[in-house]
């Protein structure tokens, strides 16, 4: 073809995108109060940009939220009338080829897909993006941005490419072409939050990039659950999930019994079991940079304990959420022989979630950091339950959890097995250390994350 021909073709088809920016652009005077976030996710399982859309919503903005649809948002969200969910189509990669062309054709996709649906949306002032992942979001927000005036906002959770360094090895061409992507493209945006201070010094030092930190803050929703709310869970989990079932039968024909309360029908007055297991709660997305190992082997040692006679009671551990080491772990668990712990893995629809959370002892937290940058969403959930933690160590760890004051921090499974019999000895004891982390909670100042959106957000989107 000749070069006039290629330069004419390009023309045809850059000419509609241009008029189409230039129409946009013309328009973005009225839609001053639109914000579109893009989440290459699934939404339901993305709670800080749930609660992004939810604060802008709050304070007047009309929010488009695009992206995968594979659980539900919260409530909140869909009973919102200034909040539209936009389905994004999501490809999987092609069974045949090498891993390389098999990504690179879902890049392509992924491309062309969003940059068409943004385009064609109501003209935004601003484009808030999840990242990670970032590849091919980052481009395609920045030329939307670019063409229709919206000025991108880039929400740092983590980095993209060392997450596919878990699983590619650091110095595979893929992590590296990644991390050089996110390096460009992430210089290009207009505002940078980020989720830790380490990660904010990391951007500014090593990526020339300037972010605020914003920490991750729980929802008004994350709090501990009423007793008589407790029961109704646990009778709801129970037809599906035996471990939140009675081992007993009730005393009388009015008493409602699950393995951790009773309710009797006649005052409808609930109460705790005096000998209940207990709830030991874990969730995750079941990805590389959580070894649940960890756990099955301090829950082994436990076992042992208590079958050697020490003063340990049952438990009952729920480990919630999907992804694709579920099925790996599953059968790990189903290996096993426990008497004392029964575990199951549920999937909770987003307003069982935190009810599980205020209603449980102890939480366990495996996240480990594939950059040592992000802090677990997870443990600050928990906290909002005022639910003491075990967490897994890493590099900034310390900006959540304070060791002995909220809870534990340990290093590898002897150390976890060792917490669990010093917590759930002699359970339950008022004058125990996990009524004490409880304590400390309860009395604590924690800030919300509207609050806390309020005050480091809404600034820098009505100033700039």
């Amino acid at each position: 073809m000749a070069p006039s021909s290629v330069a004419l073709l390009a023309l045809c088809l850059l000419l509609p995108l241009l008029l189409l920016g230039g129409w946009k652009r013309w328009r973005r005077g009225r839609a001053a109060q639109h914000v579109v976030i893009v989440v290459l996710g699934d939404v339901g399982r993305s709670p800080r940009m749930q609660y992004h859309a939810l604060s802008l919503a709050k304070r007047g903005f009309s929010v488009t939220l695009l992206g995968f649809c594979n659980s539900r948002p919260h409530h909140e969200l869909l009973q919102s009338d200034r909040i539209q969910i936009v389905k994004l189509m999501e490809l999987q990669s092609p069974a045949v080829g090498p891993p390389v062309l098999r990504y690179g054709v879902k890049v392509v996709f992924q491309t062309v897909y969003l940059l068409w649906k943004l385009m064609w949306r109501e003209p935004a002032a601003y484009i808030f993006l999840q990242n990670p992942p970032g590849l091919p979001s980052i481009a395609v927000c920045w030329f939307v941005g670019c063409f229709c005036g919206s000025k991108l906002v880039i929400d740092w959770h983590n980095y993209g490419y060392s997450i596919m360094g878990l699983v590619h090895g650091p110095k595979h061409p893929l992590v590296l072409l990644a991390k050089w992507y996110e390096r460009l493209f992430g210089r290009l945006s207009h505002l940078n939050l980020c989720v830790t201070n380490a990660m904010r010094e990391d951007l500014a030092e090593n990526w020339h990039i300037k972010a605020v930190t914003v920490y991750d803050k729980p929802a008004s929703f994350f709090k501990e659950t009423p007793l008589d709310l407790q029961h109704e869970l646990f009778m709801r989990l129970g037809c599906t999930y035996s471990p939140f079932r009675a081992c007993s039968e009730p005393s009388g024909p009015a008493i409602e019994r699950s393995a951790f309360t009773e309710k009797d029908a006649c005052t409808g007055v609930v109460t705790r079991l005096c000998r209940r297991p207990a709830l030991l709660v874990s969730s995750t997305s079941w990805t590389e940079d959580e070894d649940f190992s960890i756990l099955l082997a301090a829950l082994e040692e436990f076992e042992q304990r208590a079958s050697d006679g020490d003063s340990l009671p049952s438990v009952v551990c729920v480990i919630t959420g999907k992804g694709p080491l579920k099925e790996h772990y599953s059968r790990l668990i189903g290996q096993k022989q426990f008497q004392h712990i029964k575990v199951c893995t549920p999937w909770l629809e987003a307003e069982d979630y935190p009810l599980l959370l205020g209603s449980a002892d102890l939480g366990v937290c495996l996240h480990k950091s594939s950059s040592g940058l992000d802090l677990p969403m997870k443990v600050v959930d928990m906290f909002g339950c005022c639910l003491p933690v075990c967490a897994v160590n890493f590099k900034c760890l310390h900006e959540l959890v304070k060791h002995g004051e909220n809870g534990l921090v340990f290093e590898d499974a002897e150390a976890l097995a060792a917490q669990l019999q010093m917590l759930f000895s002699k359970f339950p004891d008022p004058a125990g250390k996990l009524n004490q982390f409880r304590k400390n909670l309860r009395e604590s100042e924690q800030l919300r994350w509207d609050e806390s959106w309020q005050r480091t957000v809404l600034p820098l989107v009505m100033d700039t």
